[in-house]
């Protein structure tokens, strides 16, 4: 069975969940914080897949690893980034506004940066990677865009039925993360060992590098501690569903393994930037909010 036919679902569901966040409140941040939303779009946009490039060519990936490190990292922030934002007590309008703003970019950077990567890919290898464009611009609007606007509808005109599901959805969210990483783990498991290693350094190493430049990144630009735990957040944690959603696509690569990057990356993001999340806790009780970031 091709998995892809259990992330769509997953996917639009947390697409969804998103929708259900999203206001007219959450939007304003884009007019009051410009310098905020512009410092954690270029960490996300810009930042993450040169530093998945750098990664994935430092540590000579295979083809198909090497596409699959960019391409979870030209995906947009994860929802759960909202939760993390909450409990490293982060900026969560920025936080909401941050994903909802990537998610809707990502519609136009991802298919640019991918088609850009899967050419140099096939002239370093002498693999041939092609990139239907136009099937994947179709599938990330039919369950990235309809999803998000379906659910900021839903919230417009039933606002405490909106709320309701956003409570029961959110809870549901990780759980089917790693339901899907176990599914994947039982499709290939000696593809999964066999890499763990340099797949895991590979991942490991994106997401740290990551977080120390979207740090650097916000203090260069001047932001407030709560901004700055809030990009750090916003960067390091990708919608690992929609790249194993395009990698595992009949109509795009059709391809498993590309999409184990994204399972190694969710599954670390979750531990790495729950760490973050708390030692920074632990900083605010022994030092106040003065000394964070």
């Amino acid at each position: 069975m091709n998995t892809v036919w259990i992330v769509m679902p997953i996917l639009i569901v947390l697409m969804f969940l998103l929708g259900t966040d999203l206001n007219a409140r959450a939007f304003a941040d884009v007019a009051r914080k410009p310098r905020a939303v512009l410092l954690g779009m270029l960490g996300q946009i810009v930042l993450l897949p040169l530093l998945a490039f750098g990664v994935a060519s430092v540590l000579d990936l295979s083809p198909v690893y090497f596409m699959g490190l960019v391409l979870v990292a030209c995906c947009p922030g994860g929802s759960s980034s909202n939760v993390f934002s909450m409990l490293a007590r982060g900026d969560v309008a920025l936080s909401v506004t941050l994903t909802a703003i990537s998610s809707v970019i990502t519609l136009f950077t991802l298919p640019v940066i991918m088609e850009v990567v899967s050419r140099f890919v096939s002239e370093q290898s002498g693999v041939d990677v092609s990139l239907p464009v136009g099937k994947l611009v179709v599938q990330n609007l039919v369950l990235l865009f309809v999803p998000i606007l379906a659910g900021a509808l839903f919230r417009r005109f039933r606002p405490e039925a909106a709320a309701k599901v956003s409570r029961v959805l959110g809870k549901a969210a990780f759980p089917a993360l790693m339901f899907l990483a176990l599914v994947f783990f039982l499709q290939y498991p000696r593809e999964i060992v066999d890499n763990l290693s340099v797949l895991g350094l590979a991942a490991g190493a994106l997401i740290l590098l990551a977080m120390l430049c979207s740090s650097l990144l916000s203090r260069l630009g001047g932001s407030t501690p709560a901004v700055r735990r809030t990009i750090v957040i916003e960067v390091g944690m990708q919608n690992a569903a929609q790249a194993i959603a395009i990698a595992t696509s009949p109509f795009i690569f059709n391809s498993g393994e590309m999409a184990i990057p994204a399972i190694i990356y969710a599954l670390l993001m979750n531990v790495i930037l729950l760490t973050y999340v708390f030692a920074i806790r632990r900083r605010t009780v022994r030092a106040g909010e003065g000394s964070l970031g």
